[in-house]
């Protein structure tokens, strides 16, 4: 096993588990921190990729951004907030949780359906980076392409992702402003 094998497994092993915590945990402030540990772990596998831009956009934009968001609206709600979030019943399945379930069940069968289906070895690309000998040579300017096909392929995702963002910080804001007591 190679060193970047081990590293693989590593950083993969900290990202499930981390992400299992995020979403077994009940207390939300670790919660929170966790989803940190999350986004991370990620930005490592993305550095392991070779994906360097997308592992500094992970960072900048993921952790930087919506994590510290995240965590000022919960430093900015009362202690009430929290206490209901935090008293939610304990079993796993519960009516409530139903179509959550389903639909991740639902998700995982397509996973391992294309998992299954997918010839990996004759893919394009993978035909291509094998010819290659899976080296990027430093003449590569890979960013400038990158900003091309943003404005101009996948320019309707971008302001896509733009507009989610955009709702994540609207939602911060509804969630740290203190409503009147009447």
């Amino acid at each position: 096993m190679t060193m970047v094998q081990l590293l693989f497994y590593l950083i993969g092993f900290i990202a499930l588990a981390s992400a299992l915590f995020v979403a077994a945990t009940k207390n939300v402030i670790r919660s929170v921190f966790m989803f940190f540990v999350t986004l991370m772990a990620l930005a490592g596998l993305y550095v392991l990729a070779l994906a360097d831009f997308i592992a500094i956009t992970q960072i900048v934009i993921y952790v930087g951004g919506i994590l510290v968001l995240i965590l000022f609206a919960f430093m900015l709600s009362g202690r009430e907030n929290l206490a209901v979030l935090e008293q939610q019943s304990n079993r796993f399945i519960n009516a409530r949780k139903l179509p959550a379930l389903l639909l991740a069940v639902l998700f995982f069968v397509v996973m391992v359906n294309i998992l299954f289906k997918t010839d990996i070895n004759n893919l394009t690309w993978v035909k291509k980076s094998i010819a290659l000998k899976n080296t990027i040579t430093p003449g590569n300017v890979m960013v400038n392409n990158i900003g091309i096909n943003l404005m101009s392929r996948y320019l309707l995702p971008f302001e896509a992702i733009s507009i989610l963002l955009m709702m994540a910080l609207v939602g911060a804001a509804h969630l740290s402003r203190k409503e009147k007591k009447a």
